[in-house]
């Protein structure tokens, strides 16, 4: 039985490696904690994609989703999200509809806009103090017991990321082509794609593929307006630009149009999460996530590192401002404190589902936080 609780909970992850550990041995934890994961009553489980980050193994999504759906019975398999920056709608459309054939009713597609560049440039120019879509400022806020904290300032170098944006493949026009793309990769599974000229293009391998289509966003903007326009699903963004998940979610239902896939609005909402037996030893598991997420946010990555190293981690001033609002969002503490704090969260954004990414550095540690977690949000408000 999925854990519902008060509203379901999912899975997100990043198939992240850790210090003194092997990139098989980070895929192989994958497949095993989806298999826990469906075991103790979750919905689905997404597969990130990121490319060229030390630390992060899930660059290939549609790859591990058709791994991990082979290894599992019942638990919905999708990606958080196929960026389609880097991807032609009929390769996406092809890709998720192949896996789709060979297991209906069970795989999610999740797509971001992958618009990297615009969404640095945001961030920088909301952390300085602009706001030009008068939604969120650089004073962190508490709404509804939520905290809402500034933007943070990402530090990426803009050449290196430009390099490799070129490497990956990504397309200059992405951000702008967004909602054709998404409209497109629905036609090629409808069957009724046609090019601009007329041409009536078929797809086999996407055609008919019972896959359901999320939009994931960061932002008010394009993704979270076409999500709505589209009538599609939304999951917003918490565990990684928290300081803009309301103005999202606010959003997307002011954009919502009824379709054929969804009468009423949804919304699924992410967040990074760390359980343990009390309060104390779930610090401790969580402590490496400050240095992975800078490392991160500099642009170089790093495998998450033990609690030790994590302790002896060199901070500059800098480095704790630029990871600052991923910290203070972090759910890290005993059952009771983690489910007391995700109910806010669910309340504040009226969040239908709350998609769950838990990072520490022992494999055993990070079922066991999703195991209490799940025990945890079964029993009533």
């Amino acid at each position: 039985m999925p854990v519902r609780g008060p509203i379901p909970l999912s899975v997100l992850d990043l198939a992240p490696s850790t210090s003194g550990s092997s990139t098989a041995e980070a895929l192989r934890n994958t497949i095993d904690l989806a298999r826990h994961a469906e075991r103790f009553g979750y919905a689905r489980y997404w597969l990130a994609e990121h490319h060229l980050t030390p630390g992060v193994v899930s660059a290939a999504p549609a790859v591990l989703i058709a791994l991990v759906a082979d290894a599992t019975q019942t638990i919905r398999v999708g990606s958080g999200a196929v960026q389609t920056g880097y991807h032609t709608p009929v390769i996406v459309a092809e890709q998720f509809g192949t896996i789709a054939h060979i297991h209906p009713g069970r795989i999610d597609l999740g797509l971001g806009r992958s618009g990297v560049g615009r969404l640095i440039e945001r961030a920088n120019r909301s952390a300085a103090g602009s706001s030009p879509r008068g939604g969120t400022t650089a004073r962190p806020s508490v709404v509804d017991g939520l905290l809402i904290p500034a933007p943070a300032k990402i530090a990426f170098d803009p050449g290196r990321l430009q390099r490799q944006l070129d490497v990956v493949g990504h397309r200059d026009d992405a951000a702008e082509r967004y909602g054709q793309d998404v409209r497109d990769i629905q036609a090629f599974i409808r069957g009724d794609y046609r090019t601009p000229d007329g041409t009536h293009l078929r797809s086999p391998a996407a055609e008919d593929a019972d896959t359901q289509l999320w939009i994931l966003a960061a932002s008010a903007g394009d993704s979270a307006r076409t999500a709505g326009e589209l009538g599609l699903p939304l999951a917003a963004n918490y565990h990684i630009v928290p300081s803009t998940v309301l103005d999202t979610v606010a959003a997307y239902r002011a954009a919502f149009r009824p379709s054929a896939t969804l009468r009423e609005p949804r919304v699924m909402v992410s967040a990074d999460v760390v359980v343990a037996g009390d309060d104390a030893t779930a610090r401790r598991l969580a402590s490496g996530y400050g240095p992975w997420v800078a490392n991160i946010r500099s642009g170089e990555g790093a495998a998450y590192p033990t609690p030790a190293e994590a302790a002896a981690y060199p901070w500059t001033d800098q480095e704790r401002a630029l990871v600052a609002d991923r910290l203070d969002t972090q759910f890290v503490g005993s059952p009771a404190t983690v489910v007391r704090g995700l109910r806010i969260l669910r309340d504040a954004t009226g969040a239908d589902e709350l998609l769950i990414t838990t990072i520490t550095h022992d494999h055993a540690d990070r079922v066991r936080s999703y195991e209490l977690l799940a025990q945890a949000w079964a029993r009533p408000d």
